[in-house]
């Protein structure tokens, strides 16, 4: 196994309190990432450097694209529709825990039908208070996995056969048996465990069909083998929480990762004076493109 020790380029320097959901959108050559607790979603754009700032006005844990149209965004109070033009974000389907204010949206990510997987958890991370839940193209919401920690990272094979999630709770990665035409999982097992410090958060697959773990508390990215749950790879970075990370440029060879710095006081940020700001990686390795939303 390689521990590497990388020096991250720096693309937008941030205090973000916990920068979040890094997700690429291939038509636009964009970068899609938020600030859960600033309550704000960010628009990089590599080709001028420039990175829009759009208030969400709650938390916003996840983002992602619409197909016909703007972004999908999964917030303190259910998912919502956002136009890039107005800024405006309208309700999409019901809040599934509208009567769990104590509760708000994490990550989350499109299935290869074009379903928005997103999920819960309590403000604090309390043990088992959230859920994983799926909003379909017809914008129906149902639950899918119950007594989640905290909703994290989650991915899908390219043969659309199996699909990998993370509750950071539990600090592993859970494999399910995936039916792309009705959206069922089942046969539920564990492929890949955190040994070290830290726990899994945000999480990417690649063209090989590996997967990079973003490590919260654990200063890294790891690259796992979910077929025998062997670490290939630690890249070692300068801030200890890690958030998420995801493939994008021109190639898909880049590798976007974000991180927190909440609760850090100065002495904690002078040490640390990456913490919350959004870099790049060359990972040695491309991506897939991420799914957009049908619905």
């Amino acid at each position: 196994m390689n521990h590497e020790k990388v020096v991250p380029e720096l693309l937008v320097e941030k205090d973000a309190l916990v920068g979040e959901g890094s997700i690429w959108h291939v038509d636009e050559q964009v970068l899609y990432w938020v600030d859960i607790l600033s309550h704000e979603l960010y628009v990089y754009d590599p080709a001028n450097g420039s990175n829009r700032t759009i208030p969400t006005c709650q938390s916003v844990g996840t983002v992602v694209v619409r197909k016909s149209g703007g972004l999908v965004v999964a917030l303190h109070n259910g998912f919502a529709h956002l136009d890039l033009d107005s800024e405006k974000v309208t309700p999409l389907g019901t809040d599934p825990e509208r009567a769990i204010p104590a509760n708000r949206f994490n990550d989350g990510k499109c299935d290869p039908a074009g379903r928005l997987w997103a999920g819960t958890m309590e403000f604090k991370g309390a043990k088992g208070q959230g859920a994983l839940y799926c909003l379909d193209t017809d914008h129906s919401v149902s639950k899918k996995i119950s007594s989640v920690s905290v909703s994290n990272g989650i991915v899908w094979t390219a043969d659309h056969r199996t699909m990998y999630f993370i509750d950071s709770g539990l600090n592993n990665v859970r494999a399910y048996d995936y039916d792309i035409d009705s959206g069922d999982i089942g046969n539920e097992r564990v492929v890949a465990q955190n040994e070290g410090a830290g726990v899994f958060d945000g999480m990417a697959i690649d063209a090989e069909g590996m997967l990079w773990i973003a490590v919260y508390g654990g200063s890294c990215v790891k690259r796992y083998n979910p077929q025998d749950g062997a670490l290939l790879r630690e890249l070692q970075l300068p801030m200890d929480n890690v958030t998420s990370c995801a493939f994008g440029g021109a190639n898909l060879d880049e590798l976007y990762v974000t991180s927190a710095c909440q609760g850090f006081d100065e002495e904690v940020k002078k040490a640390q004076p990456l913490a919350g700001s959004l870099v790049r990686l060359a990972p040695g390795v491309q991506g897939v493109p991420s799914h957009v939303f049908a619905g």
